[in-house]
């Protein structure tokens, strides 16, 4: 007899995430990150990393290396600028997300383009379809009206979903603010989903959530959200059908 999946719908509260100050950087980790180490919380599917980071102006991250991992940020408050060893280079602002495809290797520094304003961000790793392969960088400016009350779909690599930016990845990013609205969506039973409330005040699937809050599903669980606030939802395969490492 086929085993059922059990569906899981699991919230982890602003305040139960691993915070870090270093004075230029306040950093929150939903997942094992740097200093963060839980073997029991390594990722959730193929989303590795999520990080909500507030960068002090003037401040950033030093030229660095990355390899294998689709790293999307995306921008809340602020201006973030990005340099790479590709010769990129790029300034985000609110509503607009930067893209790495690391691949075989790329080295990048990202900073606050401001001296005088923080920059908050989310930054988020997504392991790829196929390890290697050429490095890149893109960017993309969105309006607000492109996610009033509604899903924007961000970033993405399904075959069957259309998006702005291309991801090395079976999976999905959408973004909305509501604003007394209501968004669905469902997720195929092989899925998981994650659901981050950057900012206001929600339900989902009844449940009140608030800034920080993030909501993990799996196992075919349809989402609900009602009521105000800035949503970062992601819908990804489970880690053992991604490439990277």
């Amino acid at each position: 007899m086929a085993t059922q999946t059990v569906p899981v719908f699991a919230v982890q509260r602003a305040a139960d995430r691993a915070f870090f100050d270093f004075g230029w950087l306040r950093t929150h980790h939903s997942f094992s990150f740097g200093d963060y180490v839980d073997p029991a919380n390594t990722n959730w599917g193929a989303l590795r990393v999520f990080n909500d980071d507030t960068v002090l102006a003037g401040q950033g991250f030093p030229t660095h290396p990355h390899r294998d991992m689709e790293i999307v940020t995306y921008v809340l408050h602020g201006e973030l600028e990005h340099r790479d060893s590709l010769g990129h280079h790029g300034v985000v602002a609110p509503g607009g997300v930067q893209y790495v495809s690391a691949g075989s290797g790329v080295r990048h520094s990202e900073f606050n383009h401001s001296t005088e304003r923080d920059v908050h961000f989310v930054q988020m790793w997504v392991l790829p379809r196929n390890p290697g392969g050429v490095p890149g960088y893109g960017q993309r400016s969105f309006e607000a009206a492109e996610r009033h009350n509604r899903w924007l779909v961000v970033a993405g690599g399904e075959p069957a979903v259309e998006a702005p930016v291309a991801l090395n990845a079976d999976a999905t990013l959408r973004v909305a603010r509501l604003e007394g609205g209501r968004v669905t969506h469902a997720f195929a039973s092989s899925r998981y989903g994650f659901l981050f409330v950057a900012g206001g005040e929600v339900t989902a699937n009844g449940t009140p959530l608030g800034a920080g809050d993030a909501v993990r599903m799996q196992g075919g669980r349809e989402l609900e959200v009602a009521g105000s606030g800035e949503l970062i939802l992601w819908d990804v395969p489970p880690a053992a059908e991604a490439g990277g490492a």
